[in-house]
């Protein structure tokens, strides 16, 4: 983590070799009086040349966004369910710093858009960086991985008006209709809750499903749930229009106004929890993403409180250039579920800090673990003895110690057992084992290997020609006829009309309708209506075999 800048430090103004500038900042070496300026004034060069080279390439999403410093404190431990470090001792803390932000704007469009908001969290533990990246819905658009891109290219400028959502939201609407599982997300966006008021009052959810082991290598599902203490407050689609116009910065000027002035908003951490006999006895999958646990079948377990802090010193050093990943999530102790989605998260999220920060992005200091920076090692973050060496920016390249698993330098590949019981991983401790160990471990794998072949099974029962089930329905169904009051209803309607009459094309138009009717057939002819089109419902099957099965699947 970076540490706070001495304020009272006086600087210097110097080149970037360290040595002052005997001139004022504007000064600048002229062949005469009145020019041409000569090339041999480094000063005026290296001004310009970094100038050319202060911008990063945006993230491809999520790029609109801002955060704060934070502590994490565990308030009750989860050693029964993983021997993950920081979640084993009560009243363990650690720094960190979060980030917010929409998901498919650009770097400058209106932080108060309908959208989700992506919530990460990067935790400096005393073992390593762990990351949480979570949404504020509980749900996502898609379950597939290979959808993803296709998704986010429907949310980006057309190409060839170059044009967004603001002129036309043909694109966004025809991606949403032939993919009927997003319509679970969507019944939350076009809620309230896709216009929150506050990032200090909006909570986060992993969504995806995670497997934590113990120490005794037994598995249970988890979901983590992160609940603002000051509730969930929401904008209408006025309110938000009109601040997105007044201030396109306007959730970011609340934060950061909001910890000047020394409040200190907090956050409490749950986790919902479910066995593997439980997930084989769910109706849906665990590895769906479009699907929620319902808390009164899986309530709510209390673990940690999340306190914002402070805001950072420098905007581009701790938010710009923080990398979170999913992979960061899974240390040992916490595994990746089998969901897609998840899995081709573990990859691109590195692969897009390597793209946008450089191959060495873990080496910068808001991404590096504060366990390896011991002052006896002079400051060295990379002690861990990995094998990965040299690229652009290589701070830190573990000096003499050899880039290979070696027999004649002094070295030793060291492996630590993070589990009180050493004998539970064993398989970890060396390539040969004894033979009970290794039969252990296969009728482990073997009872494993079951009950992955029922929940894999369970999935792909969703899976026709399409790719798609009446189970998508059900529960943002439930969402919208039991948890919308009759005003949320109202809300809905003219939220989704709102956005729907910008689409350019009308029979996308009419298949937004169609679309909602699945949902509730009053609700497809209530769009029909505000949108002014007739009104023409169709079943499921007839909607199914209506859009192509190759976008669909």
């Amino acid at each position: 983590m970076i540490e706070k800048a001495n304020a009272n430090a006086k600087q210097v103004y110097a080149t970037s070799n360290g040595f002052p500038y005997s001139h004022h900042p504007y000064g600048a070496q002229y062949a005469r009086p009145d020019g041409p300026l000569l090339l041999q004034d480094v000063h005026l060069v290296e001004s310009i040349a970094h100038f050319d080279r202060e911008r990063i390439p945006e993230r491809v999403v999520h790029a609109k966004g801002g955060g704060c410093r934070i502590e994490f404190e565990l308030t009750d431990s989860l050693s029964d369910i993983t021997f993950a470090a920081p979640y084993q001792t009560p009243g363990y803390k650690c720094p960190g710093v979060i980030r917010c932000s929409t998901v498919g704007g650009e770097s400058g469009t209106p932080d108060t858009a309908r959208d989700p908001r992506g919530f990460s969290f990067k935790f400096y533990t005393d073992w390593g960086v762990h990351d949480w990246v979570f949404n504020n819905t509980p749900v996502f658009f898609i379950r597939d991985a290979n959808k993803f891109p296709h998704f986010i290219h429907t949310q980006k400028r057309d190409p060839r008006s170059h044009l967004g959502q603001s002129v036309d939201t043909a694109m966004y609407w025809d991606y949403l209709t032939q993919n009927i599982e997003s319509i679970h997300q969507i019944t939350y966006m076009f809620g309230d809750r896709g216009t929150p008021a506050s990032w200090t009052e909006m909570s986060a959810y992993s969504g995806h499903t995670f497997k934590f082991i113990n120490k005794h290598n037994e598995l249970t599902y988890a979901q983590i749930h992160v609940l603002a203490d000051r509730g969930f407050s929401t904008l209408s689609d006025d309110e938000a229009a009109k601040l997105a116009g007044a201030n396109p910065d306007h959730h970011q000027t609340l934060l950061f106004q909001a910890l000047q002035r020394g409040e200190h908003p907090t956050y409490t951490c749950y986790v919902q929890t479910m066995t593997p006999q439980q997930a084989e006895d769910f109706r849906y999958s665990v590895n769906d993403l479009t699907k929620i646990w319902p808390h009164k079948q899986f309530p709510l377990r209390k673990f940690a409180k999340i306190t914002l802090t402070e805001n950072v010193d420098n905007y581009f050093e701790e938010i710009e250039q923080i990398a979170f990943s999913p992979s960061n999530t899974c240390i040992p102790g916490i595994e990746p579920s089998n969901d897609s989605v998840l899995q081709s998260r573990l990859f691109s999220y590195p692969d897009t800090q390597r793209h946008r920060l450089g191959a060495n992005f873990h080496q910068l200091p808001v991404n590096s673990p504060r366990n390896m920076c011991p002052a006896s090692a002079g400051g060295c973050p990379f002690l861990m003895g990995n094998f990965q060496r040299d690229g652009p920016a290589a701070l830190y390249n573990q000096g003499a110690y050899p880039n290979y698993i070696s027999t004649y330098h002094d070295q030793k590949v060291q492996f630590k057992d993070l589990t009180s019981d050493a004998m539970s991983h064993a398989k970890f401790t060396g390539p040969v084992l004894h033979a009970d160990e290794l039969a252990n471990i296969k009728a482990q794998e073997d009872k494993r290997k079951k009950h992955e072949e029922i929940i894999n099974a369970k999935i792909n029962e969703y899976y026709s020609v399409t790719g798609v089930s009446p189970l998508d329905l059900e529960q943002p169904r439930a969402l919208y006829e039991n948890v919308y009051d009759d005003a949320a209803k109202r809300a809905f309607v003219n939220n989704v009309a709102g956005h729907a009459s910008r689409i350019s094309v009308p029979e996308i138009k009419e298949r937004v309708t169609q679309y909602f009717g699945l949902l509730n057939l009053d609700l497809g002819a209530q769009l029909a209506s505000a949108l002014q089109i007739p009104w023409k419902p169709l079943t499921f099957e007839e909607y199914v075999s209506s859009i192509s099965p190759a976008a669909a699947y």
